[in-house]
């Protein structure tokens, strides 16, 4: 093993879930949880690993430890991939790796004192002597801040603060050398997550700790992680030191993760970037890009003329017709429901007008050939021909965004990204994120 690996290394990781069917379980699909990242932690650092709820943190968390099996990829500790590990030695690593938990009370069991709570992976790893695991939880609760008489206090007689820090004795009381802290502190108040932090931080330089930190809040993030990995349906799309990504983000949706941090300052607000549709699902990940459905910056199709906010729009009524199709009939009902006529006197220029109002696409588009192409297609839509329609806009406004999947590239700004938008000619593929940016 060499001094120089990293801590921790993650190469390729996924995670599956197959989807079953029928009294036979029929396998008929995958949930890509997580779908092939790539990362590393170093002596010492906090890694973020970020994203919107149901991205795949939590499972990359629980994958990389092996609470639950990845599905392919190596997860190499101090340059040993623990995915071959047998039982024996995956008992030995768990003394090396612990995880804190997002929710400190579902974290112990009521009917355990605290100390008995946090001894228990000293009795798992054998140290039988009774009192001595007392002394190590006593000064383990008085290092978190605590006092060494909670020992036989039980978890309800406890804040959720005060639980968290219970949460960390126990992930330290084998001293491990990485910790995996899933969401520790978004259960808490505003004021306690300021303490945990400040506890974490100063655990991490006593004990020299590794830390791979996972939450949602960006905030939070850029107070405690040395560089942070964003996390998108299943995959890593953008990856650098903490400063660097919250100065100058090159990917789309790390720009609008940013955008989303609360501003104190009221001259400030109102600049959030607003993205369209809700998050596919990761049973079935759309083609290209993966944020392709929803980002605010997709790349328009060669040859047309659009301006990015018409193209957007354009795009949602394409990825509504690829989804749930567009309802001519039900768009005539309400039109007549507005106007208080018939449905069947409404004509079919009405029901156009109201599927552009539907998606706040212009009258008229600036492009003349592409306002041509969208007429044909919403005069399909208006007749109830769906597939006529989808399948002319998926000819004629295909973006590369849809058609080729973006590779990790170094950008002008330094760090590495999966986005069309980072030009072929100032980057360079690069085979893993996970030896640094």
């Amino acid at each position: 093993m060499s001094s120089d690996a990293p801590l921790l290394e993650v190469r390729n990781l996924k995670k599956h879930y197959p989807i079953t069917e029928g009294v036979l379980k029929r396998q008929v699909g995958n949930v890509r949880a997580v779908d092939g990242i790539s990362f590393a932690v170093e002596r010492g650092e906090t890694v973020g690993l970020v994203g919107e709820s149901g991205c795949g943190k939590s499972t990359a968390a629980t994958s990389l430890l092996r609470l639950e099996e990845p599905t392919d990829g190596e997860v190499l500790f101090e340059g040993r991939d623990i995915t071959e590990y047998d039982k024996k030695e995956l008992k030995r690593f768990r003394r090396e790796a612990q995880m804190i938990f997002q929710d400190p009370t579902s974290s112990f069991d009521p009917r355990m004192s605290v100390g008995e709570s946090v001894a228990e992976p000293l009795t798992v790893h054998g140290m039988r002597d009774r009192e001595r695991r007392r002394r190590i939880v006593k000064d383990l609760l008085e290092r978190v801040g605590l006092s060494a008489d909670d020992i036989d206090r039980y978890p309800h007689e406890f804040s959720g603060g005060q639980k968290q820090r219970i949460g960390l004795a126990r992930a330290l009381v084998l001293n491990p050398k990485l910790i995996v802290a899933d969401e520790p502190v978004s259960a808490l108040d505003v004021s306690i997550q300021a303490e945990i932090l400040s506890l974490m931080k100063d655990v991490q330089t006593e004990f020299g700790l590794g830390m791979l930190f996972i939450s949602h809040d960006l905030s939070v993030v850029r107070e405690i992680c040395d560089r942070v990995a964003v996390m998108y349906l299943g995959e890593i799309v953008e990856f650098a030191a903490t400063d660097e990504l919250f100065e100058n983000p090159q990917h789309p949706y790390t720009r609008a993760l940013l955008s989303s941090i609360p501003q104190p300052d009221p001259t400030k607000r109102g600049s959030a970037v607003e993205l369209s549709g809700d998050v596919p699902s990761p049973s079935n990940p759309p083609s290209g890009c993966r944020f392709h459905t929803r980002c605010p910056e997709v790349i328009p199709p060669e040859g047309y003329d659009f301006e990015q906010k018409t193209w957007r729009s354009v795009m949602d009524l394409r990825v509504r017709l690829g989804r749930d199709g567009v309802n001519a009939e039900a768009v005539r009902e309400f039109v007549a429901s507005e106007s208080g006529q018939e449905p069947e006197s409404v004509p079919a220029d009405r029901v156009r007008a109201e599927i552009r109002r539907e998606f706040d696409i212009p009258e008229e588009l600036s492009d003349p050939r592409a306002e041509e192409v969208l007429s044909t297609a919403l005069r399909h839509l208006a007749n109830d021909e769906q597939a006529e329609g989808r399948e002319l806009l998926a000819e004629e406004f295909e973006t590369v965004c849809e058609s080729s999947a973006p590779e990790l590239r170094r950008t002008p700004a330094g760090h590495v990204a999966s986005c069309h938008l980072v030009s072929e000619a100032e980057s360079n593929a690069v085979s893993t994120p996970s030896t640094g940016d």
